[in-house]
């Protein structure tokens, strides 16, 4: 596979932080019929905006609203009540005709690539060019631009049924930046991947944002991805968004009970099984409480443990922990278990250095 290279064209690099958002949904509301007749509400007063430049993460569990949002912006739906602004343009009452001219500036990348089987991957690439009229030779000089940019230049020739499915991915990344869109809505386009192919799709998604200022709005269930492109996340459940802001502040102090429970996974967070069989809410006597410390801020990397057996002579039973980096900012997150009868000295002593604690319960 050729190396990815870096690509500008002939489109200018855009602003990272206008001050109007590309994309704006205005207490927006989606209800189907259900299967007996009566309104289920798929979406409930949904306020999104999403700045240009921006890479937005909206992450829930199935059935909660992820899919009928993007097909909303993208014009495939419309919502019941509200506004969904793409670009300045009010996407629910636009025209048919006036529609199709406004996807243009709207790429979509989808899970299961969705390319043509009897097409090669620069035909598959051509297609939207060729739906927009454009002329052979531009079609094919774009083509080839993209090709670069995906790094399958010397794929051009090969079907679908030849490529990998991270090569799928890169022709539909490609075939979704053809008419040089102004954001690109992304769903669930690497949870058919494999981790390491996950990876590289995630990394080329962040080089296209940092390059070219495209505005990406991803819909995904998976932490993992939010965690490595994003710069703002929106948490979705029951068709409303419970929780929304910065990732590093999200991801270090979830405020919702349905983000907690996307980030119990996470590595570090969760309890060993060994210590969460036996956790049980009332203290033991002779036992240990345990405690979840969340690392952030000016005190992220400080030994506080280390300080916290040489100040007050408390010994700290490390139960899991991970170090880790968000945005740029390092955070990092530790299970201990201490003696019952330290527990209120130990909060004192972690409250001084502004970290936040957590008792999750207690063993024997």
């Amino acid at each position: 596979m050729n190396a990815p290279i870096g690509y500008l064209g002939d489109q200018p690099l855009q602003r990272l932080v206008p001050a109007d958002p590309i994309v704006r949904l205005e207490k927006v509301s989606k209800i189907f019929a259900g299967r007996d007749g009566s309104p289920v509400t798929a979406l409930g007063e949904i306020n999104l905006s999403v700045q240009q430049g921006s890479i937005l993460g909206v992450i829930g569990r199935s059935g909660a609203g992820k899919s009928t949002l993007i097909r909303l912006v993208n014009g495939l739906e419309k919502p019941s009540s509200g506004r969904v602004i793409v670009d300045g343009a009010d996407i629910a009452v636009l025209p048919e005709k006036s529609l199709r001219h406004a996807r243009r500036s709207i790429g979509m990348i989808f899970q299961h690539f969705n390319l043509l089987s009897s097409r090669t991957a620069a035909q598959n690439i051509a297609l939207p060019l060729e739906v927009a009229g454009y002329d052979r030779a531009a079609v094919k000089a774009r083509v080839e631009e993209l090709l670069a940019l995906v790094g399958l230049t010397d794929k051009r020739n090969r079907y679908p049924s030849e490529l990998s499915g991270g090569q799928k991915q890169r022709v539909g990344i490609a075939r979704a930046l053809a008419t040089k869109p102004k954001v690109l809505l992304s769903d669930e386009a690497t949870s058919a991947l494999d981790p390491e192919t996950t990876r590289s799709i995630l990394d080329l998604l962040a080089r296209i944002n940092a390059e070219l200022g495209l505005t990406i709005l991803l819909i995904t269930h998976e932490m993992a991805v939010i965690r490595s492109i994003a710069r703002e996340v929106a948490v979705i459940e029951g068709g409303h968004i419970v929780e929304q802001g910065d990732v590093f502040d999200v991801f270090t102090r979830p405020q919702h009970e349905v983000t907690r429970s996307f980030l119990a996974d996470e590595a570090g967070r969760a309890l060993p099984p060994y210590v969460a069989s036996r956790l049980q809410a009332e203290p033991v006597a002779g036992g240990q409480a345990v405690l979840r410390i969340g690392f952030r801020g000016p005190h992220a990397t400080d030994p506080v443990l280390a300080r916290l057996a040489r100040d007050l002579n408390i010994e700290a039973n490390i139960l899991a922990g991970s170090v880790d980096e968000i945005a740029g900012r390092p955070c990092g997150t530790l299970v201990i278990g201490v003696p019952v009868g330290s527990l209120a000295r130990t909060l004192d002593f972690l409250k001084q250095y502004g970290l936040d604690t957590e008792v999750l319960g207690h063993v024997a």
